[in-house]
């Protein structure tokens, strides 16, 4: 079972991008941008109190003319925010992003957010790990003799 914190091991970049609830759309849009994410943890005193993504922006200021100047991380954000902590299991997060359709999980202990996990890390090690297991079954088949169909 791999954990959430192995799989933060084994990420190239390991900072998480934060605002603060009264940044506006455009700075969230733009430091989305400079730094090739789409979500953003929104901190207060350093503890996470919601996240935005590029679908918020998307659908809450766009799609309802709203300026990204005039509006702020606090107007859009998701407050009710999915964490996992690092002793989680990659299984565990595909269940929360699954059933709750989202694609970023904070990793936090406490309030205090540690990293970041979004599907393409988690889709990436479920296809490391049945790599894994396919190239062992190919081995166990070859080096035992059995004969395939």
């Amino acid at each position: 079972m791999v954990t959430v914190k192995q799989l933060l091991a084994g990420k190239p970049h390991r900072t998480v991008r934060a605002v603060a609830p009264s940044d506006s759309v455009q700075t969230i849009l733009e430091l989305m941008k400079a730094h090739t994410i789409r979500s953003v943890v929104v901190l207060e005193s350093d503890a996470l109190i919601g996240i935005v993504s590029e679908r918020d922006c998307a659908l809450k200021v766009l799609m309802n003319q709203a300026s990204p100047r005039q509006t702020s991380a606090r107007d859009i954000m998701t407050s009710d925010v999915v964490t996992v902590t690092e002793e989680n299991s990659v299984d565990e997060c595909m269940r929360h992003m699954t059933s709750k359709n989202i694609r970023h999980l904070p990793v936090c202990t406490g309030r205090t957010v540690i990293g970041m996990v979004s599907v393409g890390d988690v889709v990436k090690e479920v296809i490391r790990q049945q790599t894994e297991h396919i190239t062992y079954l190919e081995s166990y088949i070859k080096g035992h003799g059995v004969r395939g169909y």
